[in-house]
This record gives C-alpha cells, structure tokens and sequence, in this order.
C-alpha cells in the first residue's frame, strides 16, 4: 500500500513535467517574433522554464509524502513508517532538491548567458561570406560567458567563508538551533540561494505584484460589452471626418497641393497618415469581427463571443482569489511580526500559525485526499507564473528608466526572450520562498500532519488518541510533546528554508520586510486599475498592427525578390542558393 501511493505520488509528478514542457513552449511559441527565430533559443527557454516550475512543484509532492507516513486522524505514524522508511523519503527528496536547485542556477549563470552571447555573435553578412565558423563563434560566446561563472564562484567562494549564526545564541530556541548548517558545503548552497533569492525578490516585488494586480483587471476589461463596436464606429467617425477635411483642403487648392500654406500642407500630410492608421485600424476590427475571413475562423470567433461571459466570469474569480492571496500574505506577515519567538534574529521564522490563513486552510483540507492539493497548487502557481508575465509585459525589461526590451505577443525578440527567462528564473525562485513560508506556511512545513497530545501509556509506547479526536493537534515545529517529535515530520523545502534563515538572519529579514512592499504596490495598482475605467492604447495597437504588417509585406517581398534573384542566378551561370536563414 504505502509502495503504490508513493508511486502514484511520482507518477502524478512526471505527468505534471509533461504538461509543464508543453505550457512553457505554448508560451514561447506565442511571444516570440515569427521573423527572427532560433531553435536553440527556444529549447532553452522551455527547457529553463519548466525546469523552474518543477522546482517549485515539488513542494506538493514533499507535502504528500511526509504526510503519508501519518494518520491525520489518529495523530500517529502508520505501521509501515518506520524510522529507516521515513529517512529513505527524506534523504530522496533532499537529493532530487538539490539535482535541481543545481540545475536552476546552471541555467541562470551559464546556460542562458551563453545562448544569449552565441546568439549575438551571429553575423548573417559574414556567414554567408565563409567568415564565421562555429568555432569561432562558441569561443566568443564562451569568454563572454566566463563573467558570469565567474560570479558563480565567488558566491559559492563566499559562502564557504562568511559567518553563520552562533549555535549558543540564547535568542534562538532549540528546536531552529538544529537547522545550523553542519558543514561548509550546506552553508554555500544555503548563502547561494538565499542571495537568489534576494535578488530575484527585487523582480518579484516589482513584476509580479503588478501582474497580479493587472491579469484579473484587464481579463474584465477584455470582456466589456461593445468594446469593439464601439472602436470600430469611433473609427468609422474619425476616418469619414479625416476624409471630409482632406477633401476641404484639395478642394481649397483644386487638387494642387503646392498652392496650400505651408501650415496646410502638413495638415494635408498628417491627415493622409492618419488616414493610413485608421483605415488598418477599420480593417484589423473588421476581421476581429470575422467579416472576409474563412468559414472555420468565423466559427471560431462566434465560439469565441458566446465565451465572453465565462471569460468575464472568470476574470472576477481572478480577482477574488489575487486579494484572497494578498490577505493570506498579509496575515501571515502580521503572524510573524508579533508571534515569531526570535524576530530578526532567526529571519522571522513563524514555529506555529497563530493567525487563521483562509489559503493556507484550503491547503492543508485538500492535502488529505491527494491529489486535490496538487491541482490547487498548479493554479496557484499558473496564476503567479502568469501575472509575473503580465507584469514583464507591461512594465518591459528596464534599467532604471531606460527600456531595453519590450515583451509583447507575437513581437519578442530572441534576446528578450532569453532575458526574459532569466527574470522569471529570479522571480520563481523568490516564489519558493513566498509560497511556503507567506502563502501556505502551515501547509508547506507539515501539510495536514497531527499528532495525538496525550502521555505515553508506558514508557516507550506511543499515545492512543482513538477515542479522544480533540487531543489530535497540528504539528508545529515548537512542540515539545516526545509523540509530536516521533511523529512530525517536516518537508525538505520548508527546512531547507529554514535553514537558509537561521543561518543567515540577514537574508531572513529581508525575505520578510520585502512583502510588506509586494502587498503594497498590489494595492497602489489594483485599486486605481479597478476604479478607474481600462482604457485602449490606440498607440500600442497601432504599432503592433503596423509591425504585423510590415512582416506579411517582408514575408511575401522576400519570396518575390528571391525568386528573382534565383533567377538571375541561373541565367547567369553561378550559384543558386543563398543561405539568409538565422540558425
């Protein structure tokens, strides 16, 4: 029995990889420019992403397999969980934790930068001319990328030397003075995450927030009734009165323009340009609405109109479930400020919620019948992956006030998408920590473990709570009942936390003040977004409509002009192929 759940637990996992690697191409595949693609940059962003995203799935998998070592209802270990059985878990999880915090840094500090370089380095000019080899090209990738791993190893460098926290502090309790790292090697890999994360919290507080507040807002917005009907008569008024002022003005210099006012002759050309923009505007509202389209797209846009109240209905379950997280966060922020027993000391570590948590609850319900905690969880997480792409989308790749790329679907560069992947790389791995210890505290350390709060029967023999369910508690990591510490187990994630803030108060307490900024630009955004109408950026969408244009009329000049130049190839006598294809 306890062989076929673990299993099952497993299973559930590899199929949630599966579906992870097809989501994170979906995604690729919608954001990426079709003009300028690369495979290799598109296998790295899936396989970064669904990488990331499994780290932090596996939190549900630690939560089902400590928990089913235990009776939730008797408060007592199952027959088959001995010691031995429950330290081989342990000791798997650890492993696989470790294989893939590995392999996320790998990918943040090596893999991407140098696909990023590789990238760069390509000169269409040169290669067609036999100037670039592979070599060559991999070399400059290669000593551009040395930074970075150079970086890599200070960090691990410095945290085999920097100081961790006195094992006699008084400050600390004893039950977090076991979370000291106990040799060199766990307390560089404790500094190196817990600086990740620090950095990536920086993204997080400022993209992720911001998305959270936006996905639920513009999801509504998307869904307001006669919204393109009421652009494309707005549009069909603004060109009948350009049309009509442009025909004032020819009729004013009967169809000379040279004998206008200089005044009017740029009024002349604004119009006509303007004229250009809204007349794409009518057509682009036009196919929208299905008019000189294929019959299959037709259908697909009718389904697509009959779905709009379940999509406006989904927007509003968004936006209760954001402020449902928002006030989770809140409570166990306020939790931790006034119950956490060693305050900065220990990182804000919070040993027992003493706050209800209504997110945290649903947790730990849905963790008794795996895998309904799962499936929760995935939506969390979308939802959160997701808003830190809107919030990426939106607010662009900045440096200070100077943007260097813009992320919009259908029109992200290669290079955006690889720095891109890296921001959600930081702000995924600052999710491992605001999830666990903000969102779901309880539910991520023990899941819905108890143990049964009654003396021993005999020394040696383990309490008997069958027939007493009100002696049966949540476990807590400050309990010193003797059956809570044979019982209790608790995840290799929320220790593995821990241990990074025990060790590192520093990290710990920026860990927790950062929230509090989180918590408040989600209001300073979602609040004036809900009270203030959506509005429709005619200038975005004019520039994506004008870019995907110029890419239809470069897609079908390009076949033109290499069928002629083919042509006259031939008639020449040379060559007859020319490569101008990006690899």
């Amino acid at each position: 029995m306890a062989l076929l759940q673990t299993s099952l637990i497993w299973i559930v996992y590899a199929i949630v990889i599966v579906v992870l690697a097809m989501t994170a191409s979906i995604f690729i595949n919608i954001y990426q420019t079709p003009r300028d693609r690369s495979s290799v940059v598109n296998l790295t962003c899936i396989v970064a992403i669904t990488s990331l995203l499994a780290t932090l799935l596996l939190l549900p998998v630690d939560v089902a397999l400590v928990s089913s070592t235990t009776s939730s209802t008797l408060g007592q270990r199952k027959s088959w969980a001995t010691p031995e059985q429950v330290n081989k878990i342990t000791s798997l999880l650890t492993v696989i934790y470790y294989i893939l915090y590995s392999v996320d840094a790998s990918l943040c500090f090596i893999v991407i930068p140098f696909v990023y370089f590789w990238y760069e380095e390509y000169d269409e000019v040169a290669a067609e001319a036999g100037e670039q080899s592979a070599g060559k090209r991999l070399w400059t990738a290669f000593k551009y990328t040395i930074s970075f791993i150079a970086i890599l190893a200070v960090v691990i460098i410095v945290g085999l030397l920097v100081p961790i926290a006195n094992a006699k502090d008084s400050k600390n309790p004893e039950y977090l003075r076991k979370l000291l790292a106990e040799n060199r090697g766990e307390r560089a890999l404790a500094f190196a995450f817990g600086l990740l994360i620090t950095i990536g919290l920086v993204l997080y507080v400022v993209y992720t927030s911001s998305g959270l507040a936006l996905l639920p807002i513009r999801m509504i917005g998307a869904c307001l009734p006669a919204s393109d009907e009421t652009r494309k008569a707005t549009t069909a008024a603004q060109l009948d009165f350009n049309r009509e002022r442009q025909g004032q003005l020819e009729g004013r210099c009967r169809g000379n323009p040279v004998l206008l006012s200089s005044k009017d002759r740029r009024e002349l050309d604004a119009l006509v340009r303007d004229e250009r923009t809204l007349i794409r505007r009518q057509r682009i509202a036009d196919e929208a609405r299905g008019e000189g389209r294929s019959l299959l797209i037709q259908v697909w846009l009718t389904i697509t109109r009959f779905l709009q109240p379940f999509k406006l209905l989904g927007g509003i379950v968004l936006a209760i479930i954001a402020l449902m997280i928002w006030l989770s966060m809140l409570l166990t922020a306020i939790d931790k400020a006034k119950n956490s027993v060693c305050k900065h000391h220990c990182g804000y570590i919070l040993s027992r919620i003493s706050v209800f948590n209504p997110v945290n609850w649903a947790f730990v319900q849905s963790a008794k019948v795996f895998p309904v905690d799962y499936a929760i969880f995935i939506l969390l997480v979308l939802l959160l992956f997701c808003s830190s792409v809107i919030g990426i989308s939106t607010i662009g790749i900045r440096f200070l006030w100077i943007q260097i790329f813009r992320i919009r679907k259908g029109h992200t560069s290669p290079q955006a998408l690889l720095s891109t992947t890296g921001i959600l790389i930081l702000i995924i791995l600052a999710l491992e920590y605001s999830v666990p210890m903000l969102v779901a505290p309880q539910y991520a350390t023990f899941g819905p473990q108890t143990f049964c709060d009654r003396l021993p029967s005999s020394l040696g023999n383990l309490p008997n709570c069958s027939n007493s369910r009100h002696l049966v508690k949540p476990c807590s990591e400050e309990t010193d009942n003797v059956a809570a510490k044979r019982v209790c187990t608790p995840t290799i994630a929320s220790t593995f936390l821990n241990r990074v803030t025990i060790n590192f108060p520093f990290f710990g307490t920026v860990f927790f003040w950062s929230q509090f900024i989180f918590l408040a630009i989600f209001l300073l955004v979602f609040i004036p977004s809900v009270v203030r109408p959506p509005r429709f950026d005619e200038r975005l969408f004019d520039q994506d409509a004008e870019e995907a244009e110029e890419e239809s009329l470069l897609s079908n000049t390009g076949i033109h002009v290499d069928a002629t130049w083919h042509g006259i190839i031939d008639r020449a006598g040379g060559q007859s192929s020319i490569r101008g294809t990006r690899e």
